[in-house]
């Protein structure tokens, strides 16, 4: 009879961990002392949210929980599964407590992705020790998952895998027979070695699946197999560097270049510019930010800065990429190296909260167009002095506000690029309005 040969693992599956000895990463909860390690070497057992990227090593921690425990381990995709599920699982988790006296991990993959429904549904069975949760998300848990949840489990936040540890990886993956390649021993340079790793861009998973892809592509004979340089290049080349269109990482990215503008690091805005780029978001969306950004850090003190980013804004529009994302590039430096007020983004900002405080008031009747006899009759217009009439085309001592307003001053120039001009002339202005006032 013809032996049952086993189901294909992936070499990512195969290679998961079963010690704590023989995890990689994460030593900043799971080094020696740290609350979680100490939790899983003493059974101690809580609820939990495991939030980081992939391949960081979320699911495999749930999984060292339970073998270290001896608790029953149910998981649930957050995409695929119901309230019904929940409900099973629960059910399961009951009995298991009832009939052995042992707890359950409820392992809820892609927590983020669970809507309140479904979280509220497993909620109870979390305050009364039935299931004990753990969530693993890509996303902040703090906007995906209700206060209730979150208050009775610990966040863990898990950081991308540096090479070293990846090489690690990939290095027991090499020498692993049992679990790793098998007995054919793939011979590649260290050197290859490091630039999968560097392409895995921390993400142990990854890192593992272009091995297995890399072996796949080898030849050889006598156990020894080797893999054509371009080969290899065209497997490292083939994934992106970590980029979520719509999650924490696209957030996170777009600050840093914003505040790299603002902190006039050229060439760190260039390098966040070129990382959002590289990781496949709109460059029309960039445009729209970089244009935002050049009136609400630069502003005045340098006019030309807005010009330029929607001239780079159009570029994109007409040439596409990649040329029109040169023309990105220029403007960010540009906006990096220029004269730095935010006084319009503020004085804006003030008139919006000063607009909430007062509401409607009325517009003065001398500053109202009188397009009709009726409201000449009213008195629209009346005593309105033409500004190009007076001297040095000002009028000085006119009131532009509503009655009652005074005169507040909310913008305020930047002592930097053109707005130390624009500082002058308004203090002169006002000089001439004070000179008028005078009895």
């Amino acid at each position: 009879m013809t032996p049952v040969a086993e189901p294909y693992r992936p070499l990512a599956d195969r290679m998961r961990p079963h010690t704590l000895a023989a995890f990689t990463g994460q030593p900043h909860i799971l080094g020696p002392g740290k609350p979680l390690r100490r939790a899983i070497e003493e059974g101690n057992l809580h609820s939990m949210v495991l939030w980081g990227p992939p391949g960081t090593g979320k699911t495999t921690l749930a999984r060292l929980l339970a073998e270290h425990t001896r608790a029953e381990f149910l998981t649930l995709s957050a995409v695929l599964a119901g309230v019904k599920d929940i409900r099973a699982a629960v059910a399961v988790a009951q009995q298991v407590r009832e009939l052995e006296g042992r707890q359950t991990i409820l392992f809820i993959d892609e927590a983020h992705r669970f809507n309140k429904s479904q979280q509220d549904a497993f909620l109870p069975y979390v305050e009364d020790g039935t299931v004990i949760f753990i969530g693993a998300t890509t996303e902040n848990p703090s906007f995906e998952l209700n206060s209730a949840l979150l208050s009775r489990a610990r966040t863990y936040v898990l950081k991308r895998l540096e090479p070293d540890a990846l090489r690690s990886i990939i290095d027991s993956a090499l020498q692993d027979a049992q679990h790793g390649l098998g007995d054919r021993k793939l011979v590649i340079p260290d050197a290859w070695l490091d630039q999968l790793a560097i392409a895995a861009d921390g993400d142990a998973r990854r890192a593992l699946n272009l091995l297995e892809i890399a072996a796949d592509l080898a030849t050889g004979q006598e156990g020894e197999a080797r893999i054509a340089e371009a080969d290899f290049i065209e497997v490292i080349s083939g994934g992106s560097r970590r980029f979520d269109k719509g999650g924490d990482d696209f957030y996170d990215q777009i600050s840093a270049l914003h505040k790299s503008v603002r902190g006039s690091n050229p060439d760190a805005s260039l390098y966040w510019l070129v990382r959002m780029l590289d990781g496949g978001c709109d460059p029309l969306y960039l445009a729209r930010r970089i244009a935002r950004m050049a009136s609400e850090d630069i502003g005045n003190a340098d006019p030309r800065a807005l010009t330029l980013c929607l001239n780079a804004w159009d570029v994109q529009e007409r040439l596409g990429s990649p040329e029109g994302e040169l023309a990105l590039a220029q403007a960010i430096l540009y906006l990096a190296c220029a004269p730095k007020s935010n006084a319009v983004y503020l004085a804006y900002n003030q008139v919006r909260a000063a607009i909430g405080k007062t509401g409607s008031l009325e517009v003065p009747v001398h500053l109202r167009n009188a397009p009709t006899q009726l409201m000449k009759e009213l008195g629209y217009g009346k005593a309105y002095r033409y500004a190009h009439d007076e001297p040095e085309a000002y009028a000085a001592g006119e009131q532009y506000f509503p009655e009652g307003m005074g005169e507040p001053r909310y913008y305020q120039p930047a002592p930097r690029g053109l707005e130390i001009r624009i500082a002058e002339k308004l203090a002169y202005l006002r000089e001439l309005d004070r000179k008028h006032d005078k009895p």
